[in-house]
């Protein structure tokens, strides 16, 4: 047997390759929509992709399956439940019911919970024993340290505790009997907002999860279900989103790619925006601030990119990316990823096209947390917004700052001021620059950022409260 994990750090998203020898088949479960990979490493191992399985239908990215059914002739596998639902064609596995090549054999049990239509897949390496499983690929049931959180889907008339009931069944009855030694695969990681305490860890052990799994220990089913629905973070609105789209036969990432891949000139880029596209500069976060278009919005690549591209972009208005030349491909890319296909192209020559037009163009005002301790001692002092998340403004901030999480920044802009200074801060200054953008769209020109947040905050010896 052949095993490998994909680990998609950005998205905090685990595929798998399951594959043997024998027959040259091998099998995909949640993979990314860029397919390159697995495409690449089936060539190189002398396999075929003969089969792509989703454990249930991801709200956080779009998955591939229809990329590997167009480009290597896969088959599209399902639990019954996620078939029904289906626009592709689709084979439909019933709870229970195995997949077998060589000496591999891939066992579908339904585990609903995180959605009604949720699998996990236990895998045999017959080689070594058929009675018992190697591993189980969870999905979105059970993670390290967590379970799959069961309130994403009350806009589609899912209520969350009858998918709590649902996931505590799921564990007790078909997760929990496993052996000790079963190893555990999930399909996300530290990072995910499937989930509330997910590990750094990439595998574990059902004994291991036995033991130090919150979620795991004894318990009725209503202190479960209070249990895994209390304190789970704001999801992202574009959840539900792509939860439909992974149902819906739509256009693969290189159609469109080849839609989206088009130079725009600088006063082609001016006119779309007028006309109400959304430009949004990838560079980094000093270059931006350095010098953008005017009303652009800043989400670099080197953070977690598609996760607030999602949070806060539309998914039906146009947008035009600004970029380092030679990395535009990489940002529509990573939209595509969520689904995001709605780039109309880039700015041609990056912002080097528009070095001579500073009417529409701006630049954002910076300044030390030095100096900003010393502001906060004048009569008139600046209002300090902190736009990381509750849970780290409880734990360490500025005292006196106003906590505004960047993902509800536009909701409440209202709280900003427009007749004091302001000065914006993050932990490090990658949020920060992205809610200066939305600050500038919404008139507020009296916002500075402050310098390396609250790292560079207490590197300097501020005080902090708690």
């Amino acid at each position: 047997m052949i095993f490998q994990q994909y680990n998609l750090s950005c998205l905090s998203h685990f595929s798998y390759m399951v594959g043997d020898e024998e027959t040259a088949t091998a099998v995909i479960v949640d993979p990314q929509r860029d397919i390159d990979n697995y495409v690449k490493d089936a060539q190189e191992m002398g396999l075929e992709i003969k089969y792509v399985f989703l454990t249930h239908f991801h709200a956080d990215f779009v998955a591939g399956h229809l990329e590997l059914r167009d480009r290597a002739g896969a088959k599209i596998c399902l639990g019954t439940v996620a078939q029904a639902g289906a626009e592709f064609e689709t084979l439909a596995f019933k709870d229970g019911e195995s997949l077998e090549f060589g000496k591999v054999r891939m066992q579908l049990i339904d585990t609903p919970g995180h959605t009604p239509e949720g699998v996990s897949i236990l895998v045999y390496d017959l080689a070594i024993d058929s009675e018992k499983p190697q591993s189980i690929l969870t999905g979105d049931t059970l993670f390290i340290g967590d379970v799959g959180r069961p309130d994403l889907l009350g806009s589609l008339g899912m209520a969350a505790t009858d998918l709590a009931g649902m996931l505590y069944r799921s564990i007790q009855e078909k997760i929990l009997p496993l052996p000790d030694e079963t190893l555990i695969y999930p399909a996300h990681g530290a990072g995910s907002m499937c989930g509330r305490a997910l590990s750094t860890e990439t595998v574990s052990t059902m004994g291991e999860q036995r033991k130090y799994n919150y979620a795991l220990q004894p318990m009725s089913e209503a202190e479960f279900t209070a249990l895994v629905i209390a304190d789970q973070p704001d999801a992202p609105q574009y959840f539900v989103y792509d939860a439909i789209m992974n149902r819906k036969e739509h256009r693969t990432l290189d159609e469109s790619l080849q839609r989206s891949l088009k130079p725009l000139a600088a006063a082609e880029l001016i006119r779309q925006q007028k006309e109400g596209a959304q430009v949004l500069d990838v560079r980094e976060p000093a270059d931006y601030e350095g010098a953008h278009v005017a009303n652009s919005l800043n989400i670099g690549l080197s953070g977690r990119f598609a996760t607030f591209a999602g949070i806060l972009l539309d998914s039906d208005a146009p947008i035009v990316i600004v970029a380092e030349p030679g990395r535009e491909e990489e940002a529509a890319m990573r939209l595509g990823r969520i689904g995001y296909d709605n780039v109309i192209g880039y700015l041609e020559g990056g912002m080097a096209a528009l070095a001579s037009q500073q009417d529409v163009t701006r630049r954002t005002e910076r300044i030390t947390p030095a100096t900003v301790g010393e502001h906060l001692g004048l009569p008139n002092p600046p209002v300090i917004i902190d736009v990381r998340m509750e849970n780290e403004f409880k734990e360490m901030r500025i005292e006196g700052s106003l906590n505004i999480p960047l993902n509800h920044l536009l909701e409440r802009i209202e709280e900003v001021p427009t007749d004091r200074a302001v000065v914006v801060h993050c932990q490090s200054g990658y949020r920060t620059a992205i809610a200066m953008g939305i600050l500038e769209q919404h008139g507020r020109t009296n916002a500075t950022h402050m310098v390396g947040g609250l790292a560079a905050w207490k590197a300097s010896r501020l005080a902090t409260v708690s």
